[in-house]
């Protein structure tokens, strides 16, 4: 009798050991999954801010003809931000680009009938509206990275990671403090 109790003692652990990698890993995969559904928001968010540009462009060179550099920039800018792959990649590329739309802004300030134009207006706004929802997003998706990240690192959660590649993602970060703050655009 005390052999069959011991029996049942020995089954209920295992299946209690059982129940708790099954939550575990079905806990891990829904973390997964919700970092990689945020990273598909900022990636929409950033298609639409690439989408804007050559619609910005074009209308600067109307205006700006002699400024080709500034222009070639941003356009190079856009196109190694579009081609980019890993989320560092991304984050270097997006950097580039936003410093890249600065000097475009910048040019308004010298010509006078860009920064009165109302197509320049118009998408100067939408890429406002958009650089603050890739602002948002890149928030959730960092928040969300964060929480995964946590799950693969904290015990006992960590050997269910590790037995089945459970891998950490990456932020998507700023690289330096002058891009962190919020660029001061006047017209």
């Amino acid at each position: 009798m005390p052999a069959l109790i011991g029996l049942f003692v020995v089954l209920g652990l295992v299946a209690i050991m059982m129940l708790w990698a099954m939550s575990t890993y079905n806990s891990l995969i829904r973390l997964r999954n919700s970092a990689d559904q945020t990273w598909s928001d900022i990636d929409t968010q950033l298609k639409r801010r690439h989408d804007l540009i050559p619609n910005l462009v074009n209308t600067v060179k109307g205006y700006a003809a002699h400024e080709r550099e500034t222009l070639e920039n941003v356009v190079k800018a856009r196109q190694q931000a579009v081609a980019s792959g890993t989320v560092g990649d991304q984050a270097a590329a997006e950097n580039m680009l936003t410093g890249a739309l600065r000097q475009i802004f910048a040019l308004a300030e010298r010509y006078p009938d860009l920064k009165a134009n109302q197509n320049f207006l118009d998408l100067q706004n939408e890429l406002s509206s958009t650089e603050d929802r890739i602002n948002a997003s890149r928030q959730i998706y960092n928040q969300s990275v964060n929480t995964y990240n946590s799950a693969l690192q904290v015990f006992p959660s960590n050997i269910l990671a590790g037995m089945f590649n459970f891998t950490a993602k990456t932020l998507f970060q700023l690289d330096s403090p002058s891009e962190r703050a919020v660029p001061q655009v006047q017209f």
